[in-house]
C-alpha cells in the first residue's frame, strides 16, 4: 500500500472502531438500565454480568457491522470531500476508481472478521448470553408458531395447535400411528405436558380410537394418561435464540435433522445463508457509501449522513420483506428453482439489488 492507501485505511478502521465502541456502549447502558432490577434481585455475579455484556457486544457488533461500516464511510469520506482532499486527489490525475482501492482493502478485512464472527464466535457468545438470561434475567418464552406437525418417528405423526415452550405444554394434541398407508390408531388430547423428572408426557382428556381389520373401530376415553413418546418440546418449537447459538456446522446438521422430521426449515435456511450474505453486504455498502460521500455538497456532512441512514434502513427493510416472502411463498410446479434455492436467492437478493444501485451511483459520481 502507498501512503494514500495507508492514510485512508487508517481513517476507515479508526473511525469504524470508534463508532462500533459508541454503539456497543449505548446498547450496554440501555440494556443494563432495563435489567438492573432483575440482576440485583437474582444476585447475578459481577464477573458473569461483565462476561454477559461482552457477549452482548459481540452479538450487536455482528448484527450491526454492515450498517456501522456504512455510517463510517459516509462520515469520514464526507469530511474528506468537504475539506477538498478528494478534489485534490482527482485534480492530481488520480482516476476515480483508484480511490476505491484502500476502501476495499479495509472492507475486505472487515468482511473476513464478519465471517469469523457470524459463523463461529457469535454463536458461542450467544450460547453464554442465553444461559445468563435464563438464569438471572428470566425472559419469558413465547412460541408464535401454530398448527405444528412433526413425524417424531417412522409412522408416528404428531400435531399440536399451539405450544407453550416455557411450560413444556402443547395444546390440542393429535397423534396418529400409521403402518404403511393404513391408519392404526388416532389419539386426541386437550393438552400434553412433558414431565422431565419422570421422562413422560402427561395427556389430559384423552380420546383413543383403534382401527381394526374389516373396518371395525374401538374407542375409549381417559381423563389422564402418562405415556412415553419419542419426542420433545424442542422438536416442535425451536427458539430463535437457540438457533442463534449454533455454529454453522451444527446448524447445517440441525437443518438436516429437522428436514427428516418433515418440518419447515425456511427460517433456518435463511439464517444460515444470511450469515454469509450479511458479511458480503459490507462490500456492497462500501461501493454505495464512497459513491455518495465523495461528492462535495452544499449541505455538507449532515446531508450525507441523512442519505446514509435512509439507504441503510431501506436495505434492512428490503431484507426483512424478502425474508418473510421467501419463508411463506409457495412455488408453482413450473418454477426453475426449488425451495432451498429460493431461500439462498432471498438471502442474497438485497445484496444484488443494492449492488446495482451502487454501480449506478458510481457511474453518476463526479470524477
Amino acid at each position: 500500500m502507498k501512503r494514500l492507501d495507508r492514510y485512508i485505511v487508517g481513517k476507515f478502521l479508526g473511525t469504524f472502531g470508534f463508532m462500533l465502541g459508541v454503539f456497543c456502549m449505548v446498547v450496554v447502558v440501555f440494556d443494563l438500565m432495563e435489567h438492573l432490577g432483575r440482576l440485583l434481585d437474582h444476585q447475578a455475579p459481577v464477573w458473569d454480568t461483565a462476561l454477559y455484556y461482552l457477549n452482548v457486544c459481540f452479538h450487536f457488533a455482528s448484527l450491526l457491522m454492515g450498517f456501522i461500516v456504512f455510517l463510517t464511510i459516509i462520515w469520514f469520506t464526507s469530511r474528506l470531500a468537504q475539506n477538498s482532499e478528494i478534489i485534490a486527489m482527482l485534480a492530481g490525475g488520480m482516476p476515480f476508481k483508484r480511490l476505491f482501492r484502500p476502501y476495499f482493502y479495509a472492507a475486505g478485512l472487515l468482511v473476513v472478521v464478519a465471517l469469523v464472527l457470524s459463523h463461529g464466535v457469535v454463536p458461542r457468545a450467544n450460547e453464554q448470553k442465553l444461559a445468563f438470561e435464563e438464569s438471572f434475567v428470566n425472559t419469558s418464552v413465547h412460541v408464535k408458531d401454530r398448527n405444528l406437525y412433526r413425524e417424531v418417528s417412522p409412522g408416528t405423526i404428531v400435531y399440536f395447535r399451539s405450544i407453550n415452550y416455557g411450560r413444556g405444554t402443547g395444546y390440542k394434541l393429535q397423534l396418529e400411528q400409521w403402518q404403511g398407508d393404513t391408519l392404526v390408531q388416532r389419539m386426541l388430547a386437550a393438552k400434553a405436558t412433558y414431565i422431565p423428572q419422570d421422562s413422560v408426557w402427561r395427556l389430559v382428556n384423552v380420546g383413543i380410537r383403534d382401527y381394526k381389520q374389516g373396518g371395525r373401530q374401538h374407542h375409549r376415553f381417559l381423563s389422564r394418561l402418562d405415556t412415553t413418546l419419542t419426542m420433545r418440546v424442542d422438536d416442535f418449537a425451536e427458539r430463535n435464540e437457540v438457533v442463534a447459538t449454533m455454529p454453522t456446522p451444527r446448524l447445517r446438521a440441525f437443518i438436516e435433522e429437522v428436514q427428516l422430521k418433515g418440518a419447515d426449515t425456511a427460517n433456518l435456511e435463511l439464517t444460515l445463508h444470511s450469515r454469509t450474505a450479511n458479511a458480503a453486504a459490507i462490500l456492497v455498502l462500501t461501493l454505495i457509501g464512497v459513491s455518495i460521500a465523495a461528492r462535495r455538497l452544499r449541505g455538507g456532512t449532515g446531508l450525507h449522513l441523512f442519505a446514509a441512514v435512509l439507504i441503510g434502513f431501506t436495505y434492512v427493510f428490503a431484507s426483512k420483506v424478502i425474508s418473510v416472502w421467501a419463508a411463506s411463498v409457495g412455488l408453482p410446479p413450473w418454477s426453475p428453482v426449488n425451495e432451498h434455492g429460493l431461500r439462498l436467492l432471498a438471502a442474497w437478493l438485497p445484496n444484488v439489488l443494492f449492488a446495482c444501485l451502487g454501480w449506478w451511483l458510481y457511474v453518476r459520481a463526479p470524477k
